[in-house]
């Protein structure tokens, strides 16, 4: 029969901690069931497959049947389990006892219901750094798999990564598996004489492995597979194929590495997969990149220039957004103080904070899906609960290391945090019986994928099904002009208690689309802090401009209390002319259906003229909130929407509502009022 091709295929399976019911209940319906369901019928052939907990966990519980599935697998030899954090985090950004503690209850967990002790790690997202290595071996890990681009940023040639290599850090030795590209292009989306060709084609020398492990929701839950990988019979026909054929042996990762010797030795740098490199650049810089590839051409840059023309790290995702920062820096700072609160409900709760999906964004939606934040922020909400009890105190710090200094003051029923380096602004608005943040809103930003849509090129034909079906990085969307007209950015961050000063052309229209004169340097410019026992006061010397800077001074004083805060802000100037003073808040909610403003229902934009109260009634959490003035304002206010990409294309996403509360300015100008949550 001569020598084999060692197949070692695997799969990865994922759902963001409290993802919505009805996404658990499809991917099983349409892909993790009917996958079990056909690999069921082959035990005989050898796989690898990684669960997140969380997602197991709903699996037991709600879905028996499929579960039953998997743990006979397991009995049979079918499957050999990876671990990974419990609760699926990129492990190089939390902290290395909470990597350790993570892999090792996955452990314990396959272990207890699956009769394995797990020797290959999943390396969340394929996010690399050497430094885990330690971390790693503490946690009983031998072996890892991460894609052949890693090695290929290091310098070696694709056409040598055909088994595992050996590396290092401070004297921990791990074996790391490169996942060839050429398979996960081809697995499922190929025929399968083409994919079986692909796997052949790993003959380099004796021994030689074609390694695959990827994505499980890539068999039925991306667009166009569940019909092409089950109703046309992809999966079975594949796997019939591999079966019968006399050059592939279907094998365990564990057992290739067992038996095998290492290629060699490899040192690899701080790296995930290309086009999450690509995605985590800011979007002028990914645009560029593009260009420099599209000069190189693609077939040059496939044999030489991707060694050298690479993208952004991943933890770049915390310099491109403020959002994301802010999610990971709040879950470090409770990852601090674990071992003085000792409770074992706390550090669940920091475990599930540290979920990856809400931190960063590609062609998945992430940190623009509001329902992603909102599970971070509802288990760093309950581990504050846990932490501070009924307490009420101010707290400041620089967790977020800009320099600044930022203040928490939390109250029995909420945490209010402010931000000296964003003009003095809530950036956290917590209610703590709920566990939801009020302020959980998003910037418009540009992202490079927004070019697509002021391109006019035809539309890619889809590949028959005889031939194959495209990845969704590939896949045609379908764009039009009010998808173009979402296309706005924000020039400063969507916080709340935001200055700015404009002029008498200051509307609805021009708020939404970010386009009013700002007068100002309050906006987005840091402002100086000072804190005592009851209240917090941020001051700015700053300027207005017309165009010569006129000196100006902004003090703005909060006063907490039981069921909200007090503020007053004051200004002081030497310019003169017939302007307006703008307040912008900006507000998140779970269901925007149920909220109205002022009594009435919430429309896409909208005014209410002369009033000193603006007030908000969440039907979802029965809560109104109600600033009140004191004096007569103004209100302009819209919904504020992203344009995302995601699987299917384009998603448009309320991320929250942007009101402006317009009051006439003067020289000396003072305004005072309160912010309240009230039960309804």
């Amino acid at each position: 029969m001569g020598n084999k091709t060692k197949l070692l295929f695997g799969i990865h399976m994922h759902q963001p901690v409290d993802n919505f019911e009805w996404v658990i209940k499809h991917g099983v319906a349409v892909c993790y069931g009917p996958f079990f369901e056909v690999m069921s019928k082959y035990p005989e052939f050898r796989f690898a497959v990684h669960c997140s907990g969380w997602l197991m966990e709903q699996i037991e519980v709600f879905h028996p049947k499929l579960y039953k599935q998997i743990k006979r697998l397991a009995e049979s030899g079918t499957i050999e389990f990876f671990s990974a954090g419990y609760y699926e985090p990129i492990l190089s950004v939390i902290p290395s006892e909470d990597r350790v503690t993570q892999i090792k209850m996955l452990n314990d967990s396959i272990a207890s219901d699956f009769k394995q002790s797990p020797k290959g790690l999943w390396l969340t997202e394929r996010v690399w750094e050497s430094s885990l290595i330690p971390d790693l071996k503490r946690a009983g890990i031998k072996y890892t798999v991460m894609d052949d681009y890693h090695f290929q940023c290091a310098g070696f040639d694709e056409n040598i990564l055909d088994g595992y290599y050996m590396s290092e850090e401070g004297g921990h030795e791990i074996g790391l598996f490169p996942i060839s590209k050429k398979l996960r292009y081809a697995i499922p989306f190929l025929n399968v004489d083409a994919a079986i060709k692909a796997i052949k084609s790993y003959k380099r020398k004796e021994n030689a492995a074609a390694i695959i492990f990827d994505d499980a929701e890539k068999f039925g839950m991306w667009p166009g597979t569940y019909e092409w990988v089950y109703e046309k019979g992809w999966l079975e026909k594949f796997v019939q194929a591999v079966l019968a054929d006399d050059e592939i042996e279907t094998m365990h990762y564990g057992t290739y590495y067992e038996e095998e010797c290492t290629r060699g030795i490899a040192y690899l740098p701080n790296v995930s997969y290309y086009e999450m490199g690509e995605w985590s650049l800011r979007a002028d810089d990914t645009l560029k990149l593009e260009a420099f590839k599209e000069e190189m051409g693609h077939d040059r840059y496939e044999k030489e220039g991707v060694k050298f023309l690479k993208g952004g790290i991943w933890k770049n995702f915390f310099v491109k957004y403020e959002e994301s920062n802010r999610i990971h820096k709040r879950m470090m700072e409770l990852a601090k103080v674990r071992q003085e609160v000792k409770k074992s409900d706390f550090d669940t709760a920091l475990y599930k904070a540290q979920t990856n999906d809400a931190l960063w964004h590609g062609v998945f939606g992430g940190l623009y899906l509001p329902n992603l934040r909102d599970n971070a922020y509802h288990y760093i909400i309950e581990a504050e609960n846990i932490r501070y009890k009924k307490k009420s105190v101010l707290v400041t710090d620089q967790n977020e290391l800009d320099g600044y200094d930022k203040v928490k003051a939390v109250t029995p029923k909420h945490i209010f945090r402010f931000d000296s380096a964003h003009g003095g602004q809530m950036v956290e608005f917590d209610s703590r019986e709920s566990c939801f943040n009020w302020q959980n809103t998003l910037t418009r930003r540009k992202e490079a994928y927004h070019q697509r849509l002021f391109e006019e090129t035809p539309k890619e034909e889809v590949p028959m099904a005889e031939e194959g079906i495209d990845t969704i990085h590939h896949a045609a969307v379908e764009i039009d002009d009010a998808l173009r007209n979402e296309i706005i950015y924000d020039w400063y961050l969507k916080n709340s208690f935001i200055d700015h000063i404009s002029d008498e052309n200051f509307c609805t229209d021009n708020f939404k689309y970010c386009n009013f004169h700002e007068f100002g340097d309050f906006s987005n410019q840091p402002f100086d802090l000072f804190v005592d026992k009851k209240s917090m006061v941020f001051t700015r010397n700053g300027g207005l401009y017309f165009p010569h800077k006129l000196p100006t001074k902004m003090k703005k004083t909060y006063i907490p209390h039981k069921h909200g805060f007090d503020f007053e802000i004051t200004l002081s100037t030497q310019a003169e002319g017939r302007f307006k003073y703008v307040l912008e808040h900006n507000f998140h909610f779970c269901d925007y259906e149920s909220i109205t403003i002022n009594g009435d229902p919430l429309l896409d934009q909208g005014t209410v003229l002369s009033t000193d109260t603006l007030e908000i009634y969440d039907a979802e959490l029965n809560q109104n909130i109600v600033i009140t003035l004191d004096q007569s304002c103004d209100i302009h206010y819209f919904q504020l929407k992203t344009l995302s990409q995601s699987e299917q294309g384009f998603d448009l996403s309320v991320q929250g509502i942007s009101f402006a509360m317009v009051v006439p300015f003067s020289k000396d100008m003072s305004l005072k009022g309160t912010l309240e949550v009230k039960d309804v």
